[in-house]
């Protein structure tokens, strides 16, 4: 994973410091280097909101400002951060204030007065950490993402077979939006009698139950019109009379399927022949 010299240079910039010459020479010093996303402010109060806003990738910070000092301002920054990563990098012309600043949770430093090649590198290769940092942490949510997509449709699929188990069935099936069946397990061809346009050529009777010889009409229509109204049905019989006098019944459930869109994509279900009678 690397970051690009495009990324590093676009990255957003904050000056704090309470002079107006030091904010304009590292405003001059960071434009003529090629960072296009730099802005600044005198007043160490604003920070805080400044950087919940436009989430800085650094914050140049000195630390001897009236009224707030640059102690201050980082305490601030620690409590309202997104993520554990507090972008700060100090000015300072007290020795003994660079130590405490990194204790404190800065992550680096800049002496003055400025060596102007000093204060480059340090905020180039800071920018660097940075971005890096961001970058690693959003391939962490992505991937986070992934593992919980698999895992629901793992238990999708588990849920499914667990009902299929659970409700004893001679056949499981399901349809897509159009109510053609796109899969069947189970002697239902033959119970049934019908084509499946996944298993056979495509074949606009290819519903539950086709209306083939022999159906009861009134059940056959009652649950067609469960299944246009997206309705769960449970326990559904219906029944039909063959060529030889014999009467089938059968006992059918389903459920409507829709994806993460909320969208209607077809109906699974399953099914059990109750008995045959003469």
């Amino acid at each position: 994973m690397m970051i690009t010299e495009s990324e590093i240079l676009g990255a957003s910039i904050l000056i704090v410091d309470d002079q107006e010459s030091n904010v304009s020479l590292l405003e001059q010093v960071l434009r003529e280097a090629g960072y296009t996303g730099v802005a600044s402010t005198m007043n160490p109060q604003e920070v805080c909101a400044l950087h919940r806003k436009n989430r800085y990738d650094l914050i140049l910070l000195d630390l001897q400002m009236p009224a707030m000092d640059g102690f201050q301002v980082i305490e601030g920054l620690k409590t309202n951060a997104a993520d554990s990563y507090l972008p700060v990098l100090v000015i300072t012309a007290q020795p003994g204030h660079k130590l405490r600043a990194l204790q404190v949770g800065a992550k680096d430093f800049i002496s003055k007065p400025f060596d102007l090649v000093e204060v480059k590198t340090r905020i180039h290769n800071m920018l660097e950490v940075r971005l890096l940092y961001k970058k690693l942490e959003n391939y962490s949510k992505v991937l986070e993402q992934t593992v919980q997509d698999r895992t629901a449709e793992l238990r999708e699929s588990e849920a499914r077979y667990r009902s299929l188990t659970e409700l004893a069935s001679d056949w499981y099936w399901e349809q897509d939006e159009n109510m053609n069946f796109t899969k069947v397990s189970g002697p239902v061809l033959e119970m049934l009698g019908i084509r499946v346009a996944s298993l056979a050529e495509e074949a606009s009777d290819a519903q539950l139950p086709n209306p083939v010889g022999g159906w009861n009409e009134t059940e056959r229509q009652l649950l067609q019109a469960t299944i246009a109204a997206r309705q769960p049905f449970l326990d559904f019989l219906f029944s039909r009379v063959n060529a030889d006098g014999s009467q089938q019944t059968f006992r059918v459930s389903g459920e409507p399927m829709f994806n993460r869109s909320c969208r209607f994509i077809g109906y699974r279900g399953v099914g059990v022949e109750q008995a045959a009678k003469k």
